[in-house]
């Protein structure tokens, strides 16, 4: 049995793929249930459609995980009459919880992007377009050496200080500080008119730059002086070894492009829908881009790159039809945007069952069966 609500699998997923990393306009979350709830199974899909409701319910899944959101645009009514009210019905009826990791799910390390890459099979995976780490700022405070702690302190619980997992971070080094209060000081330490000498300890750490108002009022208000002497310099921005749009990789040999536009087609899941081809199908692949979902935003990025060939979904013809009139232009390969991102399944599974395991949960979890890609054929004329 276990003893874990849902509430603590959604937790884990906030965690690994941050809301606050999704797009303006995406709408991820928890959409549908009761996170309260009794956590027995999950299933993970790509659409949150009848299919995927149905299998479900059948698996009697208490946490439906789907990449895509069930409600992107605001709805006047989620009544049965609708498909999209139907899928609601059903999941409140039969006590399922829906939880969406969109946008927040396509850049970070063992993502989206990230997982396409590996089910390709490449590897010294790094960002195509990589995201800015969150910028920061440097801060030094000059304190009263028996003050010190008590600034540090202060400055720390208003977030600055932190970095990775770490937190309370800092470095203090002391000296001495001199200073003569004017008329009409009020001097913590001195007098009006005289030199002071003061061992000071010199506090120095980071923060995010969107808490500057907040450590700064920190700081004054924990610092005995009437005047407080600090610098605070903003950091230059720096790429995210591992956040970013796309991911770009090496195969371990290369190949011809045909090969290799029938290994992304062997590497996908079953699908009816067609991987279609831009490219000399003899020309060498070894370095390749890739971008889960729709990656025409990313066709100029990987061609500054001089990637071999760029693999992601819903390209339109102008688009690439410019890009393949440059001379240095990578192939392209436009693949089923529910394939590509279906990849992203197994991973996630892996790592819930981990951690799961690691609590020794018998809770299950299923990647759905069901092909959502809503193209049911393709015709193609012969070779």
């Amino acid at each position: 049995m276990s003893d874990l609500r849902v509430h603590d699998v959604i937790a884990l997923l906030d965690r690994w793929y941050p809301p606050g990393h999704a797009d303006s306009w995406d709408a991820v979350g928890t959409s549908v249930g009761d996170p309260d709830a009794p956590l027995r199974r999950i299933l993970l899909a790509v659409d949150p459609v009848r299919a995927v409701v149905d299998e479900a319910i059948a698996f009697e899944a208490d946490l439906v995980v789907t990449h895509h959101p069930l409600l992107l645009k605001g709805v006047h009514s989620v009544a049965a009459t609708t498909p999209k009210g139907r899928v609601v019905t059903d999941l409140v009826r039969h006590g399922i919880t829906l939880h969406t990791c969109h946008t927040n799910a396509d850049s970070p390390a063992l993502g989206v992007s990230d997982s396409l890459a590996r089910a390709l099979g490449l590897t010294d995976l790094r960002p195509l377009d990589a995201d800015p780490v969150e910028p920061l700022d440097a801060w030094v405070v000059y304190v009263p050496r028996e003050a010190a702690a008590a600034v540090a302190s202060a400055m720390h619980d208003a977030g600055a200080g932190s970095v990775g997992d770490y937190d309370r971070c800092q470095f203090v080094s002391d000296g001495t500080g001199s200073f003569r209060p004017g008329e009409g000081a009020a001097p913590a330490i001195g007098e009006v008119g005289a030199v002071e000498h003061v061992a000071e300890t010199r506090v120095e750490m980071v923060a995010a730059r969107r808490l500057r108002e907040a450590v700064l009022a920190a700081a004054l208000a924990a610092h005995p002086y009437e005047e407080v002497a600090y610098t605070v310099t903003e950091i230059a921005e720096v790429p995210d070894p591992d956040r970013g749009s796309g991911r770009v990789g090496i195969l371990a040999d290369p190949v011809p492009l045909g090969r290799f536009a029938t290994q992304v087609l062997e590497a996908l899941p079953a699908h009816h829908s067609a991987v279609r081809v831009a490219g000399d199908p003899d020309a060498p692949v070894r370095t390749v881009a890739v971008c889960g979902g729709s990656g025409d935003f990313l066709l100029d990025r990987a061609r500054s790159l001089g990637v071999d060939a760029y693999v992601t979904s819903d390209l339109r013809h102008h688009p690439v039809s410019e890009l393949r009139e440059h001379a240095d232009a990578p192939a392209v390969l436009d693949v089923p945007h529910w394939a590509a991102e279906w990849t992203w399944l197994p991973v996630l599974a892996e790592r819930l069952r981990g951690w799961l395991d690691e609590r020794g949960s018998t809770v299950q979890v299923q990647v759905s069966t069901a092909v959502t890609d809503p193209w049911t054929s393709h015709l193609g004329w012969p070779e």
